[in-house]
C-alpha cells in the first residue's frame, strides 16, 4: 500500500494503464504503415489508427487530474511518436556514426519532446470537459485539441509532421475529405470519431435540442462533403488532351558509398540512363548526382546540356548548386534542374528549383544545435532556402511543380503554388532520397504522404528516389505504378495532368494557410467551455 502510495505521487498513471497507453500507442504508429511481411505490407490501416486513438481517449476521458491527463496523452504520443520515426536511428547510429546509446537517446528526446504538444492538448481537454458535458460536446473538444497540436508540432521551429494521424487514412472512407479540410482536419475527424465512441461507453446521456441540431447539422455537412469529393471522381473531364510519357529513375546507390566510393557509380549510371531514354521527361532523385557541375569530370555537364538542347525531351535532375552572395561567401543549395528543348541549339539556359524547406540537422544547423551537428559525419549540412513559391518548369502544355524529399510533408507551403488558379500546376513532381533510413517502413510512410498531397490538391505526383518509393499516384491519391524498394530501375509510363479545377483545400490553404482550421478549432473549445461552465453552475444543461 505504501509503495503504491508513493508511486502514485512520481507518476500519476498506474502500470496497467501506463502499459495499455504503450501499446495502443505503437500500434497506431502501425496503422500508417503495416511494417510486416504478407499482403498488407506497407498498406495503411485506418481502422486500426481508430481503434487505438479510441483507447486513449477513454482512458482521457477517466482522467482524475490535468496532470493525469497531461501523462496519458503524452506516453500515448511518446510511444506512437518513437514507433512512427525509429528508424531515424539508422541515419544517425549508421550513416551518421553516433554511437548506439546516443542515437537511441536522441530519437527518444526528439519524441518526448515532441509529445508533449499531445500531453498539453490532453491536459486542456481535461480543463474544459472535466464537468459532465455531453458526448458531442467532448467529441468536438478533443478533437480540436488534437487538431491544434497536429498543427504545432508540424509548424513550430520548422516543423515536423512526419506520422500524423491522417495519413492513415490515405485508403479508408476519410479520404474522400481531404480534398476539403486536408491532412489536419482528417486528424480532427478521427479524434471526434475516437472520443464520440469512448463519451458514449461512459453513459453520457443527451438532454439538448441545440445538441441534437448540431450533430444533424454536423452530418449533412460532412454527407454533402462526401457526396461532392473530388477524389470520388475521375478526372477524365479536367486532364490533359495528350499524355506526357515519364520515365522516373531509381539508382539504389547505397548510403554509405553515395558520397565516397559510389560517386563515379551514379555518375555513370544517370548519364547513360539520362542519355538513352527515349520518354518526354526523365526525372532523377534527390541528388542523384551528388556534384556540383564544376566538379564533374570534364564535358559531363556539357553533354547532359546539349543532349537536351536539342532534342525534344526534357530531365529533371537532383544535384547540389553553389553561388556566392553579395558578400562573397559560398552558398549552397539541395536543387533540382530543368533541361530542356533551347530555341537555338546553341543555348543551355535551365530550370532551377532550390529546396525551400530543409531538414534539421541534415540541411540546417537549427540554434543550440551546432554541438549536435558536430557528433555527425553527414555531408552536405549546411544549405541556404529556396523561396516558398518558386515558378513551375513548363514543358509540353504542363505545369510541372518539383518538391524535393521530406518538402511533400508540408501540404500548405506546397498549396501556396495553387494561389494563383490558372497558373497552379498540373502535376506535381517528388524528388527523395530515403536511403538514410534503410529499406524500413519509412518508405512507405513516405509514399503514403505524397498520396496524402495528391488528395489534397487534386494532382498526380511523380516519385523518382534513391531507394524507394518511386510511384506514379494519380490525382486521387492512388498509387498506379510503382518500382520494388531497393532495387535499380526505371520506372515509364503515360501521365496526364490535370488542368482547371481546384479543390476547396488548395483554394483556402493557399490564401489563408493552416489559419481558419485553427481558428475554428479554437472557436469550438471557447464554445464548449461555455457550455462547461454554463454545466457547473446549474444554469442549463447539455447532452451528447
Amino acid at each position: 500500500m505504501h509503495d503504491n502510495a508513493q508511486q502514485s505521487k512520481r507518476w500519476p498513471l498506474n502500470v496497467t494503464t501506463t502499459t495499455w497507453l504503450i501499446f495502443f500507442g505503437f500500434t497506431q504508429a502501425l496503422s500508417l504503415a503495416w511494417p510486416f511481411e504478407g499482403d498488407f505490407k506497407g498498406v495503411p490501416q485506418g481502422w486500426l489508427q481508430c481503434v487505438s486513438l479510441a483507447v486513449l481517449a477513454g482512458l482521457l476521458d477517466r482522467s482524475q487530474s490535468g496532470k493525469q491527463a497531461f501523462a496519458t496523452g503524452w506516453t500515448f504520443s511518446l510511444a506512437w511518436l518513437i514507433g512512427s520515426t525509429w528508424w531515424l536511428f539508422i541515419s544517425m547510429n549508421r550513416y551518421g556514426g553516433l554511437s548506439v546509446p546516443v542515437a537511441a537517446i536522441a530519437v527518444f528526446a526528439l519524441s518526448a519532446g515532441l509529445a508533449l504538444f499531445y500531453g498539453m492538448a490532453s491536459a486542456a481537454f481535461y480543463a474544459i470537459c472535466q464537468t459532465s458535458v455531453g458526448v458531442f460536446p467532448r467529441a468536438c473538444a478533443f478533437a480540436a485539441v488534437w487538431a491544434l497540436a497536429e498543427m504545432a508540432r508540424g509548424t513550430l521551429w520548422t516543423g515536423f509532421p512526419w506520422g500524423a494521424v491522417g495519413y492513415a487514412h490515405v485508403d479508408s472512407l476519410l479520404q474522400h475529405w481531404a480534398p476539403w479540410v486536408g491532412v489536419y482536419g482528417l486528424c480532427a475527424l478521427s479524434a471526434f470519431l475516437a472520443m464520440a465512441v469512448a463519451a458514449e461507453r461512459r453513459g453520457y446521456r443527451s438532454t439538448s435540442r441545440a445538441t441534437l441540431v448540431s450533430i444533424t447539422l454536423g452530418v449533412t455537412v460532412l454527407g454533402f462533403t462526401w457526396l461532392t469529393s473530388p477524389g470520388r471522381h475521375t478526372e477524365n473531364e479536367q486532364r490533359s488532351a495528350h499524355s506526357l510519357r515519364v520515365t522516373l529513375l531509381q539508382g539504389n546507390i547505397p548510403q554509405d558509398l553515395k558520397f565516397a566510393e559510389g560517386v563515379n557509380q551514379a555518375l555513370h549510371d544517370y548519364r547513360d540512363a539520362l542519355l538513352t531514354g527515349g520518354s518526354d521527361l526523365i526525372v532523377t532523385p534527390e541528388t542523384a548526382i551528388p556534384l556540383i557541375p564544376e566538379r564533374m569530370p570534364e564535358h559531363y555537364w556539357a553533354q547532359l546540356q546539349t543532349h537536351f538542347s536539342k532534342g525534344s525531351q526534357a530531365a529533371l535532375i537532383g544535384l547540389p548548386l553553389v553561388r556566392r552572395n553579395e558578400e562573397g561567401q559560398l552558398q549552397y543549395s539541395n536543387s533540382v534542374l530543368g533541361l530542356m528543348p533551347q530555341v537555338t541549339p546553341a543555348s543551355t539556359a535551365t530550370y532551377q528549383y532550390d529546396k525551400h524547406h530543409l531538414v534539421p540537422f541534415g540541411e540546417f544547423v537549427p540554434p543550440l544545435f551546432q554541438w549536435f551537428v558536430q557528433l555527425l559525419n553527414i555531408p552536405l549540412g549546411d544549405f541556404t532556402r529556396g523561396d516558398v513559391v518558386q515558378p513551375n518548369f513548363i514543358f509540353k502544355g504542363e505545369r510541372i511543380a518539383p518538391n524535393i524529399c521530406y518538402e511533400d510533408l508540408f501540404g500548405e507551403e506546397m498549396a501556396r503554388s495553387f494561389a494563383d488558379h490558372d497558373q497552379a500546376p498540373t502535376l506535381m513532381v517528388n524528388l527523395s532520397n530515403i536511403a538514410w533510413f534503410g529499406n524500413t517502413v519509412a518508405i512507405d510512410q513516405h509514399l503514403h504522404i505524397s498520396r496524402m498531397r495528391a488528395l489534397e490538391l487534386g494532382r498526380p505526383m511523380l516519385r523518382a528516389t534513391n531507394t524507394g518509393a518511386t510511384a506514379i499516384i494519380n490525382a486521387q491519391g492512388q498509387v498506379t505504378h510503382r518500382l520494388p524498394s531497393a532495387v535499380q530501375g526505371a520506372l515509364t509510363a503515360d501521365v496526364y495532368g490535370v488542368h482547371g479545377s481546384i479543390t476547396p483545400y488548395a483554394r483556402w490553404v493557399s490564401v489563408w494557410g493552416l489559419w481558419p482550421l485553427a481558428m475554428l478549432a479554437l472557436l469550438t473549445l471557447l464554445i464548449v467551455a461555455g457550455m462547461a461552465h454554463a454545466s457547473r453552475h446549474g444554469q442549463r444543461r447539455f447532452g451528447p
